[in-house]
């Protein structure tokens, strides 16, 4: 029995695919992900190409979109708030708190002991705190958001950024390199509003440590850094998955086999 989660989101999509192993219950043999684009429907049957597993179970914006497609074998669809928690207490079952930044949406999730899910807030109505925010405003300093983080981290002296509004960061960033601020200040500013908003939501559902950070923003180093000051956390209280943004995938395809009893 092969048992694929697939976590599609606005921005990429994710696969994962466990397998029973004598030795440890189940492995992971398959990871695998691409950009979403605008035909996600090709892009989920290339992600699954030479590796159709006998059972899938869905999770993210597009799971309804994977029960329509006639792959000829069962599919499922978990939440994607229990499916990051799945995934987070996987690694780390110590886990008391999970934040997973996406590429359009951030998600800051209570765990009850035992990885269940107790309180959650996830913000997925604008791209206010997440991944889109940083890859839309570093276009402004002409960069990939892949380098922004490094580029970030040389700034001492952040300007505080008051909105939080993509369009409007954007202005305020524009007005605040014509008044002279170097742009690696502004930049360090405008990852500070992200971690600013995003801490906020982790004491509204009750921040407990340790905490898992994951999600592909769990990649940028300036974030992380950051966040940790924020949140006065040392490496046993901020806990980073080596792939970050697999977490979805990896928890849906964990609920697909505890859900086969």
């Amino acid at each position: 029995m092969r048992i694929a989660g697939i976590d599609i989101g606005s921005r990429s999509m994710e696969l994962v695919v466990r397998e029973p192993d004598s030795a440890s219950g189940w492995t992971t043999t398959v990871q695998r992900r691409l950009p979403t684009t605008f035909d996600p429907v090709r892009q989920c049957r290339l992600l699954l190409e030479d590796c159709m597993p006998d059972r899938i179970v869905a999770t993210g914006y597009g799971r309804a979109l994977v029960q329509d497609m006639d792959l000829g074998v069962p599919v499922e669809t978990v939440t994607e708030i229990r499916a990051h928690a799945l995934g987070a207490c996987h690694h780390f079952p110590q886990a008391r708190t999970v934040l997973d930044i996406g590429g359009q949406d951030t998600k800051a999730i209570a765990l009850l002991p035992g990885g269940k899910v107790g309180r959650f807030e996830m913000n997925d109505r604008c791209a206010a705190g997440t991944g889109k925010f940083l890859e839309y405003t570093a276009t402004v300093f002409q960069m990939d958001v892949a380098s922004f983080g490094a580029y970030a981290m040389l700034g001492t002296e952040a300007p505080v950024i008051n909105s939080m509004c993509t369009v409007f960061a954007e202005t305020e960033a524009t007005s605040l390199m014509a008044q002279g601020v170097k742009p690696e200040n502004i930049a360090l500013g405008l990852h500070q509003s992200i971690v600013r908003r995003t801490v906020n939501m982790l004491r509204r559902v009750g921040l407990e440590f340790p905490l898992v950070f994951a999600g592909g923003v769990a990649n940028n180093p300036c974030i992380r850094d950051l966040l940790a000051r924020e949140l006065g956390a040392d490496s046993g209280s901020l806990l980073i998955p080596d792939e970050p943004d697999m977490g979805g995938a990896l928890g849906a395809a964990l609920w697909g086999a505890t859900s086969l009893g």
